[in-house]
């Protein structure tokens, strides 16, 4: 979260302005997007090898807990009272941005194209916008308008939408709830005060939460659950199952969510969210390196609106007056 600094105005009366979120805070948003834009072609080469999504998200997040485990354990160390304190962030955190985001949005890639699934989840840019109009009760500004709008028409051309449009009612209420998981996530990992978990507690605590719903859902049969150790294709290469395994879960899930709420805590939810749009594009980017999938440039012009939308988000949150997050 940025720092609020009180400032005179000429009149004497102190007026709140926030510093300027520091480069820092969007190398660490950039590296954890890329992080996060690793999960499709590690996943991709899991699921050619025989694993279900539902059984590679249990295992990525359950191995990201035990990776995580001992940092936080440390972390906390004297400090266990934390823990019960943030009972309700803990649960939200991990039922909404680790296992609600992933097990609604396969869901809905069950009855979407995976494009218009990842459109949906994707909208929660704008329902922070939203819901940043309804807690401060102020019109977003017209730069922040144009920005939601370029960064949503950027990501549509970036997937590809219009190549393969096909509706369900029941893909789009879940694509729809991935939206909203997607945002709960970014307001939750940006909160921060004295008696709040540190990013890296907060993550480690939130793998351990968000991964027990995965195990239920898994033993009450609502997902197949299948796995393979078998050699998997990777890279043009076979590779050991373990491979894209341990980097699905080391990288784009602990190294991912750490960096995340690292940078969220900086930028605010809002402006986090929008630079989390350029996932997409280190997606691209990744399935064209690793995968031989060429981008076309349909898709390389909606990777520059993402930008256009992202630095015009930026200047709007430079200009109001309110918190960054909303």
């Amino acid at each position: 979260m940025t720092d609020v600094q009180p400032v005179m105005a000429g009149d004497q009366v102190p007026v709140t302005r926030r510093s300027t979120p520091p480069r820092t805070a969007y190398v660490l948003a950039l590296v954890s997007a890329a992080a996060f834009g690793t999960s499709g072609p590690f996943g991709k080469a899991l699921f050619q090898g025989g694993w279900s999504p539902a059984a590679a998200v249990t295992a990525r997040i359950g191995i990201a807990a035990l990776v995580l485990a001992i940092p936080t354990v440390l972390e906390l160390r004297g400090r266990w009272h934390l823990l019960r304190r943030n009972l309700g962030t803990i649960l939200l955190y991990g039922m909404t941005g680790v296992a609600g985001c992933q097990l609604f949005y396969f869901v809905a890639v069950e009855h979407l194209s995976v494009g218009v699934a990842l459109l949906l989840e994707y909208l929660s840019p704008v329902l922070l916008v939203g819901y940043a109009w309804l807690t401060t009760r102020r019109r977003p500004s017209r730069l922040t308008v144009a920005g939601s709008l370029a960064a949503l028409a950027g990501l549509a051309l970036v997937l590809n939408v219009l190549g393969d449009v096909r509706l369900d009612l029941v893909g789009v209420a879940f694509g729809l709830a991935a939206a909203f998981c997607s945002a709960a996530y970014f307001v939750v990992a940006s909160r921060s005060h004295e008696e709040g978990l540190s990013p890296l507690a907060l993550a480690g605590a939130g793998m351990a939460a968000g991964v027990l719903p995965l195990v239920a859902v898994g033993a009450l049969g609502l997902l197949p659950m299948r796995a393979s150790t078998d050699p998997v294709p990777f890279a043009g290469h076979r590779v050991s199952f373990l491979v894209p395994l341990l980097g699905i879960a080391v990288l784009a899930a602990a190294f991912a969510y750490v960096t995340g709420v690292v940078s969220a805590r900086m930028l605010g939810s809002r402006l986090a969210s929008f630079v989390a749009l350029s996932e997409v594009i280190f997606a691209v980017l990744f399935a064209w390196w690793f995968l031989g999938e060429l981008p076309l440039p349909v898709q390389l012009a909606g990777g520059a609106l993402i930008v256009v939308g992202v630095l015009l988000v930026r200047a709007a949150s430079a200009e109001e007056d309110e918190p960054l997050d909303g």
